[in-house]
Order: C-alpha cells, then sequence, then structure tokens
C-alpha cells in the first residue's frame, strides 16, 4: 500500500520517475519550484512521448507565499495560413500528418517565461543544468514504459504515415516493447541548442527555422512568421471562494471554469460520507451542470460569450446546485473530449509551488516528427471546427478550445495545494475526486488519489458515453447508482488507465510537504 510521502526540502510529483527524479536533483542543488518544474517538463517530454513534446502547449499556476498566484497561458495560435480555404475539400481537420500540425508548440516559451516569473527569487540555475537529464536521456535512451508500448501498438496503423513518426518513435518498424531503449538523437541536439543558445532560440533562432522549414515543406500551415509572433502570456486565474480553500485554475481557452464549478457546486450539496452514492453521485451531476456550461461558454478567450469568472459566482453556482436531483441522474449522453496530458507539481523549501500540465492532445498529437529538430508537434488544432459559424470556428490567431487545466488551492489555515492529472474529458473529474476525498472528506492524500475513481464520458479513443467504474467499488454502490438512472460500466480493472495520472502536493504553513502520486502511472513523488 502507497502511504503519503512527507519532507520539509521539497518535492516533485511527474507521472515518469525520471522526470520526478529531475526536478527533484534541481531541488537537491538549490534551484526553486519553477526551475525544477523546467527540468521536469524537458525531461518528460523525452520520456514520455506518447503524452506531451516540445512540439506542444503547457499551462502553469505559480503560488509564492504572500502573494497573488500567477498563471501561465502557454497555448499555440492557429497559423497565419490557417483557415477554411487551407482545408478546402476536407470535411473536417485531419486528425495525423502535417495538416493536423496547426498550432504553434507554447511549451517552450512556457518555460521561458515562468522562469521570469521566478527571476527575483534568488541566484538562476543555468539552463544547462535544468535541461541536463532530458539531454542525457535523450542521447542515451529510455526505457520503455508500459503505456508507450500499449499506445504505439493501439495507434500504429493510423500513426506510421505521419512523416518522421517511424523513423524517430518505432523499433525496426515496430512498436517498442516496454524496457526496451529508444534513443532520440536528434531531439537531444534539438534540447542541447536550447541549453545553450536560450529557449527564445524556438522562436526566433536557428531552431525555429529549421522546424519552419520542415513543417512548410511536409504540407503544415505554420510558418517561419508564426514562430516570430509566438510569446507565452501571464493571465489572470479563475478563482472560487470555498468555505476553507480558494480555489484556482486557467481561463479560456481551457476547461479550468468546469474544475472549479464541480467542486463548487458539489460543497452545496456534499456527502456526509466519502465514496458512497451521494458523494460519486453530487460530483458526477456537478460535472453534468459543468460540463453543459463549458461547452456554452469556453473558447478563444477573445471569443467567449461571457466573462467566465461570472459562471463562478455565489448566484451562479446555488442556482446549478438546486437543479441537481438527489437521487436521480440527469440523462447523459454527451459529446465528450479526448486527450493525452501529463500534470507535474513541485514545491521548493521556501513554499513556492508550481502546478503544470504539458499535452500534445491525442497520443502522439500529430505523429508527425520534424527531420532536422526530432520535435514531435501537437495536433491540438483539430479541435477546432471548420464552420465558420461555431463557437470554436477556425480561423488564423485563434487558440483552441483545451482540456488542459492545471488546479490550486490555498486553505485558510495556511496550506497550499497544487493538484492535477492527464486525461482530457476526465480531468476536471479527477481533480475532483482527489480534491474531495483530501479536503472535504479528511482522507490522506495519498489515499484520495489511489482510491477507485471514475469517468462520466468518453476518453483515451473510447467510443462509449456512459459512466466507467474502476472494479473496485462496492457492488452495492453500482446497484445504486444503476437505479438512480446512470449507465454503468464496471471496467475489468482495478487500476485503469483511463482514470488518469493524478498526482498532489499539500504545503503546510510549518514547513511539511506531503506528496502523493498515482499508482496507475510510470511516476513518483520523490522529496529532499
Amino acid at each position: 500500500m502507497l502511504h503519503t510521502q512527507r519532507s520539509y526540502g521539497g518535492s516533485c510529483v511527474a507521472p515518469h520517475h525520471l522526470a520526478a527524479s529531475a526536478g527533484r536533483d534541481v531541488l537537491k542543488q538549490g534551484g526553486n519550484a519553477v526551475e525544477a518544474m523546467v527540468a521536469a517538463a524537458a525531461t518528460i517530454a523525452v520520456v514520455y512521448p506518447h503524452m506531451n513534446a516540445l512540439g506542444g502547449d503547457g499551462f502553469w499556476l505559480i503560488h509564492e507565499p504572500g502573494k497573488a498566484p500567477v498563471a501561465i497561458d502557454a497555448c499555440g495560435p492557429a497559423a497565419g495560413l490557417a483557415n477554411v480555404d487551407f482545408y478546402a475539400g476536407d470535411t473536417h481537420i485531419p486528425e495525423r500528418g502535417p495538416k493536423a500540425a496547426l498550432t504553434m508548440g507554447g511549451t517552450v516559451s512556457g518555460w521561458q517565461e515562468a522562469l521570469s516569473v521566478a527571476a527575483d527569487w534568488g541566484q538562476a540555475l543555468p539552463l544547462t543544468t535544468l535541461l541536463a537529464d532530458a539531454i542525457g536521456h535523450a542521447q542515451n535512451g529510455v526505457a520503455v514504459s508500459k503505456s508507450q508500448e500499449t499506445l504505439t501498438a493501439k495507434h500504429l496503423e493510423r500513426l506510421s504515415p505521419s512523416p518522421g513518426f517511424s523513423e524517430s518513435l518505432l523499433v525496426n518498424g515496430r512498436a517498442p516493447l516496454e524496457g526496451e531503449r529508444l534513443r532520440q538523437p536528434r531531439l537531444a541536439a534539438t534540447l542541447e541548442r536550447l541549453a545553450t543558445a536560450g529557449l527564445d532560440d524556438f522562436y526566433r533562432g536557428e531552431l525555429a527555422a529549421s522546424m519552419a522549414r520542415d513543417l512548410e515543406a511536409l504540407g503544415s500551415p505554420l510558418r517561419l512568421d508564426d514562430f516570430h509572433a509566438y510569446r507565452a502570456q501571464r493571465v489572470t486565474p479563475l478563482e472560487v471562494t470555498l468555505a476553507d480553500a480558494t480555489l484556482y485554475n486557467l481561463p479560456a481557452p481551457t476547461q479550468g471554469v468546469a474544475s472549479l464549478m464541480i467542486l463548487a457546486i458539489y460543497e452545496r450539496i456534499k456527502a456526509k460520507q466519502p465514496n458512497g452514492f451521494a458523494h460519486l453521485h453530487g460530483l458526477i451531476e456537478a460535472t453534468k451542470r459543468a460540463f453543459m456550461l463549458r461547452d456554452q461558454y469556453v473558447t478563444d478567450p477573445d471569443r467567449t460569450p461571457t466573462p467566465l469568472q461570472a459562471l463562478l459566482s455565489d448566484e451562479r453556482i446555488d442556482a446549478e446546485a438546486a437543479q441537481i436531483n438527489a437521487s436521480q441522474a440527469l440523462p447523459w449522453p454527451y459529446e465528450a473530449a479526448k486527450g493525452d496530458t501529463i500534470w507535474m507539481g513541485t514545491v521548493d523549501n521556501e513554499g513556492r509551488a508550481v502546478s503544470f500540465i504539458q499535452s500534445i492532445y491525442w497520443e502522439f498529437g500529430s505523429g508527425v516528427v520534424l527531420p532536422e529538430s526530432g520535435v514531435l508537434w501537437q495536433n491540438r488544432g483539430i479541435s477546432f471546427s471548420l464552420d465558420p459559424a461555431a463557437l470554436r470556428g477556425l480561423a488564423p490567431g485563434r487558440k483552441p478550445f483545451h482540456t488542459l487545466n492545471p488546479a490550486l488551492a490555498r486553505f485558510n489555515d495556511g496550506r497550499t495545494m497544487v493538484y492535477g492529472t492527464m486525461g482530457g474529458e476526465g480531468q476536471p473529474q479527477t481533480q475532483a475526486a482527489v480534491f474531495s476525498r483530501y479536503a472535504f472528506h479528511q482522507m490522506p492524500l495519498q489515499q484520495a488519489i489511489t482510491a477507485p475513481r471514475w469517468l462520466l464520458g468518453r476518453t483515451w479513443g473510447e467510443s462509449s458515453m456512459n459512466l466507467k467504474l474502476e472494479d473496485r467499488f462496492d457492488n452495492a454502490l453500482v446497484t445504486a447508482l444503476n437505479k438512480a438512472g446512470h449507465d454503468v460500466e464496471v471496467l475489468n480493472e482495478s487500476f485503469s488507465d483511463t482514470m488518469g495520472h493524478a498526482g498532489g502536493i499539500v504545503h503546510h504553513p510549518n514547513g511539511l510537504i506531503e506528496s502523493a502520486h498515482d499508482p496507475r502511472s510510470n511516476g513518483g513523488a520523490v522529496s529532499v
């Protein structure tokens, strides 16, 4: 049985143990929480390529004691050439290949902006130190994870035609096996270039020129002007105040508002005990209310029909909670979004904390690996519609809808909590499960993450829209949920990847740091 880890010197939680170790080692060298996260982010882009890459997006929440949290939007917009005319003859944006690589990769600029937030926190560690582990793993190779083996094999037929995929991410033309060594020498050279020339080289240097040439030659609408124009942005986080804590998340184009709404609604109707019918039914019904509003309002931040913070007012939350039937499920299904992502958290010995998420959208994103740089590019832009009148209609410079949303909570008693997960549509649901168990029902942090979870809707390429449960739930609970009108499917798994890879860190006012990771992942919680 896993137990919550405790320390005083700092902690890093990641869904791959090598990324967690990279962050921990930076903390041991005197680095701060942001520097540790940059090291972990670069490393996980190498060791977990099915989930994230340098050609993807990222979002940050940064906490410094005594100051308002800082949010960073490192989401790349649609290319200047990405319009309906570019896709003439297509009924929808292709899901894989060069035409799916239509939005700028924002994550590296997010690293740069986060380091600027931390610039006055003391002597900075050099980029050569922060990227050293990532470079070494790309050069020397990593042991392929079980999830990478499984997902490569599952999508091999669809991914193999994408330029560069087979040469970079297969072994002798087949899916690599768990434990096989996978080297990425071109990616190692790219990371070395970033370490010596600086992160801005990704957008305005030789590396940018190389990637732009490759993308254009392959058939993507991205051009060098798109690289030159891009910079990650500091944005105002959304927040909602509960009885004992204030919760923070990212604004549009993310679904952060849904994550906050679920927990605020549930607090109004919360169960007396965790993990029973009232707990699951309450959170599931709160999820439905939040998702309906999310899809009515969340799009490019310049096009939201109403300010999202207004959806988090006491009056609106009360109204949504009042519409929940305590014993009957609202009819579903619902068009769900899938996605593949990583969440990571860090806390340093000064109590500074980071909640961070990095993604390429679907497994391996567009599948396109650029010939010169070895950078795998995302397919986040496929969430745009080719209907110009749609809320999320494609147009140059618009940001795509994002499932990504890192979470942060500041408790009235002085605790700070960073938490999150991968899992597309499941992200807000898993956040709600973990936070409600820990904060509302006083479960220990590790148990809150380990306990059986559920998912309403579709993720990981599944087509069913029902309520999926891990098989560790009591049969009486399953019966009660079915009786209430939920379309329940009990998975033949006790710890399912379907439920995401969650993690959390809590910093106490006396300096104690608690951390926990998900047994569903290849990760770890490592402390100093």
